[in-house]
């Protein structure tokens, strides 16, 4: 199991080359990290105000680098 942490860094970085990705984006680039962690991971970002997440008009959760 990956560290949060790490698992944190990876999104970060994933986001910044990929402002306004969409979670499914990610969760295909983490194939070994459980949707639910890697939601959670992305919450917690956003919480600490270090990305955007919102929901598109197709109900897709889209995730952009904040600031």
């Amino acid at each position: 199991m990956i560290r949060n942490a790490d698992i944190s860094d990876q999104i970060l970085n994933f986001i910044a080359k990929s402002p306004g990705c969409r979670m499914n984006d990610l969760m295909a680039f983490f194939p070994d990290v459980a949707w639910n962690q890697l939601l959670g991971e992305v919450n917690r970002l956003r919480l600490s105000h270090r990305v955007w997440m919102i929901m598109d008009s197709r109900g897709s959760i889209v995730v952009s680098p904040r600031g």
